[in-house]
């Protein structure tokens, strides 16, 4: 459909907000101008995270999506991309990926959508700084939002950003939230899963059916704890948390096999041997008391021997990142 039709047929426009039922994923989103941002931690508290990296991230939209069921001709969606890299947006149609767009600088989405009533998503960039426009949706009598499901927030590193998957709806945590049918809040934070408070309390603020956590690698790779704190920290904000959900299934995933960190010891001493160790332990002693608390070994979702899955050595590729989403739908599916 040409710019001019799209311009003179009638529309639904679809704004980004926190309170959206259709713009799901952020926790807040930030105007200027035009253009809406996603959050993933709230930004009136950024300065007293007293953590940039952190912040930056947080600007990032892994997990960001807008769905919902239409009976809409074509859709249109500007946008604006910054990163060092070129982001990939992904369209899905009844769940099938229609659509992958690579994105550098102002972008303009548009497309044709299939006759009759489809459950349509956006999954913006997982990666640098996304900003959107309202969606419009061209000679729509219906824009539904989806029925509410299961809400899952899921905490980690760069492993839960997953910038080597093949595109934003094929990161291991999409592809859970798919296959579940979930309404994902991902906080997956690049080289910043330091159980910061203001993680926890943006954890603790928000509703959830579900909370998993994928603790250890950063806080290896950056040395924050060592043996003596590690646990007494996880174990802390562990309960930060179950003190806000008291009732939910909560589940710690403790780090997937990398052959050059198992025993090299990190810059506080701490090798991934005895830090799995240490996790398996906080969640032993707290679930005496939780019997919604839950392990699953790190190991059992990606191996030391699958290393030919993590070029280099750390982060999985995009074959990774699909078999880490078919084992941990099997893993966490039984949990809700």
């Amino acid at each position: 459909m040409s710019d001019a039709a799209l311009e003179a047929t009638e529309t639904i426009r679809i704004d980004p907000a926190a309170d959206s039922p259709y713009w799901r994923g952020a926790l807040t989103w930030v105007t200027d101008g035009d253009l809406h941002h996603p959050w993933r931690l709230p930004p009136e508290r950024a300065r007293r995270a007293h953590a940039p990296g952190l912040i930056e991230v947080a600007q990032m939209a892994a997990g960001v999506r807008v769905e919902l069921v239409t009976d809409a001709t074509a859709l249109r969606l500007p946008l604006t991309f910054a990163y060092e890299t070129p982001g990939t947006l992904d369209l899905t149609v009844d769940g099938q990926l229609v659509d992958r767009v690579e994105l550098e600088g102002a972008h303009t989405l548009t497309g044709e959508l299939p006759a009759g009533m489809h459950e349509v998503r956006i999954w913006l960039p997982q990666v640098g700084r996304t900003g959107v426009g309202p969606l419009e949706l061209v000679g729509a009598t219906v824009a539904d939002p989806l029925p509410r499901r299961p809400r899952w927030i899921t905490y980690g590193s760069s492993i839960s950003q997953c910038s080597a998957a093949a595109g934003p709806s094929e990161t291991w945590p999409a592809i859970v939230a798919t296959s579940l049918g979930w309404d994902l809040v991902c906080l997956g934070l690049s080289g910043q899963c330091h159980l910061d408070p203001i993680v926890g309390h943006a954890i603790a603020a928000q509703p959830a059916d579900l909370v998993t956590m994928c603790l250890g690698i950063n806080i290896h790779n950056g040395g924050s704890f060592s043996e003596r704190s590690f646990a007494p920290q996880v174990s802390g904000f562990l309960e930060r948390v179950r003190l806000a959900h008291p009732t939910i299934p909560v589940a710690v995933i403790s780090p997937i096999g990398s052959p050059e960190r198992e025993t090299t010891p990190s810059a506080a001493g701490f090798d991934l041997v005895r830090m799995r160790a240490a996790l398996a332990d906080v969640v032993r002693v707290l679930a005496e008391d939780d019997p919604d608390l839950h392990l699953i070994d790190g190991l059992a979702v990606l191996g030391v021997h699958e290393a030919h899955l993590l070029p280099d050595g750390l982060h999985p590729d995009a074959e990774g990142y699909r078999l880490m989403g078919t084992r941990l739908t099997e893993q966490l599916g039984v949990l809700v």
